[in-house]
C-alpha cells in the first residue's frame, strides 16, 4: 500500500513539460546558434551540425526555417540591421570621463566591425557589407553628440572627431588593413585623444 501511494505520488510529481518556444523564438535561439558555426564553416555548415548545438530535431530547422539558406539569410540580416547597433551606442553614459566613452564606444564598434567582416568574409562576400549615406550619417551624428559635452578639449569639432573615431575603429578591426600587430580598445582610445606624440593634460602639466 506504502508503495503504490508512494508511486502515484512520484507520478504525480513529474516536472511539467517544457512549453516549447513560439515560432519567432525558435527563429531567434536558431540564427544564436548558427552564428558561430558560420563564423567557423561558413556555408559548409550543416543542418546537422546546427541542430546537434541548437539540442533539437533537423526538422525544427525545417518547422521553423523553409531551409539552411533561409536560415543563413536571416543571421545575415540580424548582424546588418544597424538600429540594435545605434542603440547599443546611444547608452554609452555621457557621464563618463571623455577618455572611458571613447573606449566604449570604440569596443562597441570593433565588436560590430569585427562581426560583420568575419561572417561576411566566411560566406565569401567580396566587398564592403551594403550600407546608405544616410546610416552612415546617424552613426556619425550619435557619437558626435556623445562627444558634444567635451567639445573644448577637442581639436577637431564633434562631427568631425566621431569620422576619426570610427575610421580608426574600422582600420584597428579588419586584419588587412591593420597589417601587423593587433591593438586593444584602450590603445585605439589613446591613439585617437592623443595621437603618437601627445599626452594626456594632467601628465603635460607635471
Amino acid at each position: 500500500m506504502v508503495e503504490t501511494i508512494a508511486t502515484e505520488k512520484s507520478a504525480t510529481e513529474r516536472p511539467a513539460r517544457a512549453p516549447s518556444l513560439s515560432v519567432e523564438d525558435r527563429q531567434s535561439m536558431l540564427i544564436d546558434v548558427v552564428t558561430p558555426l558560420l563564423l567557423q564553416h561558413g556555408r559548409a555548415v550543416t543542418t546537422k551540425q546546427i541542430a546537434e548545438c541548437a539540442g533539437i530535431a533537423e526538422g525544427t530547422i525545417f518547422r521553423a526555417f523553409g531551409s539552411k539558406d533561409e536560415l543563413i539569410r536571416a543571421a545575415i540580416d540580424r548582424h546588418l540591421d544597424p538600429e540594435p547597433f545605434r542603440a547599443q551606442l546611444r547608452l554609452v553614459d555621457l557621464d563618463l570621463p571623455l577618455e572611458e566613452r571613447i573606449t566604449a564606444i570604440v569596443t562597441l564598434m570593433r565588436e560590430r566591425f569585427t562581426t560583420v567582416f568575419t561572417l561576411m568574409s566566411a560566406l565569401g562576400a567580396t566587398g564592403p557589407p551594403p550600407h546608405s549615406d544616410d546610416g552612415r550619417r546617424e552613426f556619425a551624428e550619435i557619437i558626435s553628440r556623445s562627444l558634444a559635452g567635451d567639445a573644448a578639449r577637442l581639436n577637431v569639432d564633434p562631427a568631425r572627431a566621431a569620422q576619426i573615431v570610427r575610421m580608426i575603429a574600422l582600420a584597428a578591426s579588419v586584419p588587412q588593413m591593420r597589417n601587423g600587430q593587433s591593438f586593444d580598445d584602450g590603445e585605439i582610445a589613446a591613439l585617437i585623444l592623443y595621437g603618437i606624440a601627445g599626452r594626456p593634460a594632467d601628465r603635460v602639466s607635471n
